[in-house]
């Protein structure tokens, strides 16, 4: 999994031979700073564009197998003993409403580096039949997480956040609540060099600028009604640019991004997810106390920990999600949620690139 927040690669090495997915290992493998720019610059149409995505592509696929060979060797596992890599690819275009979805990666040439069959291009089947492509991770969600009793909702804040309701007794819906940890990242880079702001350290030390915050909350995306997804595409360093007057403190900008996307989540829990009793947060947001703690205060009623409480880590949820949804395609099975992505019927998601010739 490569996510919206183009900080690297999450490996996962999954079983199901007991139905439920077991972790069996895990690797992170950073990018490098020159493939994190080229993929940043294909966001937006620029000169030879396609030419600079297939070697955009390329690469990925050289980095993912890179990652797939050091967890084969973290786990003490031959390549011939997967039956599949479950490759989401790295997103630069998301466009539902124009019919399509773009995730790099060469699906073909990690199969030929690694010798493994590769499941990819997840989201283009669901888009076809009417819906969003996204999110999908609420089909695994509702699968390993559900509580007979108890109404949860799983939050996972990466580049971008988004939820998964799971009501007692109800159906399963889900969807994009607006910008995770994505413009916050951009923001500490530009002014301080920075990966990620570390726990939220950053825009603690800052305050919320109310004029700026109520003028990014009416961006149509926030009250639109589900089904709904969004990316780079809208939530990007030049809508920020817009909203600002020029003279704010960068720190308050940060306090104010980091207001912005915990009012995205709470909001639409509060609209679409009543009666939610507990929260679990994964992706990299998981981990940024001044977050965690601003989301507290805004859902008071809720009880709210990371997805680690429930024996999935925070870290990895995505990962594995993947790989489930890869199994699914290898057993024909469909796996989206036409409730949460808005197609018109249940699909098989992804494509196979088979390693090797299939045998009768």
């Amino acid at each position: 999994m490569s996510g919206t927040s183009l900080d690297g690669i999450d490996a996962a090495l999954v079983a199901f031979s007991a139905g439920a997915p077991e972790l069996r290992a895990t690797h992170y493998r950073p990018y490098g700073r020159e493939l994190k720019d080229a993929l940043l610059v294909l966001h937006q149409s620029s000169s030879n564009e396609l030419h600079q995505a297939q070697l955009a592509a390329n690469q990925l696929a050289r980095e993912y197998a890179a990652a797939v060979t050091a967890l084969l060797q973290t786990a003490g596992v031959a390549a011939y003993e997967v039956s599949a890599i479950g490759c989401h690819g790295q997103t630069i275009r998301h466009c539902p409403e124009q019919g399509y979805t773009l995730q790099i990666g060469n699906a073909a040439l990690l199969a030929e580096l690694t010798g493994i069959t590769v499941v990819g291009d997840f989201r283009s089947r669901d888009i076809a039949a009417g819906g969003h492509g996204a999110p999908l991770t609420p089909a695994f969600h509702d699968m390993v997480l559900r509580h007979p009793a108890r109404h949860r909702v799983i939050v996972n804040i990466g580049g971008i956040s988004n939820l998964t309701n799971l009501p007692p007794g109800g159906a399963t819906s889900g969807f994009d609540c607006g910008p995770g940890n994505m413009l916050m990242d951009a923001w500490i880079g530009l002014h301080r060099g920075a990966a990620y702001d570390k726990d939220g350290a950053w825009a603690a030390s800052g305050r919320v600028i109310p004029g700026l915050l109520q003028a990014m909350q009416e961006e149509p995306f926030f009250v639109a009604a589900p089904p709904k997804s969004s990316g780079r595409d809208l939530f990007n360093m030049e809508w920020l640019q817009r909203h600002l007057h020029g003279g704010e403190a960068p720190a308050d900008v940060q306090a104010t991004l980091l207001a912005l996307t915990c009012s995205g989540i709470a909001e639409a829990i509060t609209r679409f997810c009543r009666g939610a009793q507990e929260i679990y947060l994964c992706g990299g947001g998981a981990h940024n106390g001044a977050l965690v703690e601003r989301l507290g205060q805004l859902l008071p009623s809720c009880r709210i920990q990371p997805t680690d409480a429930l024996g999935v880590g925070a870290d990895w949820m995505e990962a594995i999600a993947f790989a489930w949804l890869a199994r699914q395609a290898m057993h024909g099975t469909p796996a989206n949620l036409p409730l949460v992505t808005g197609a018109g019927h249940p699909c098989i998601l992804g494509a196979i690139y088979q390693s090797r010739p299939l045998t009768n």
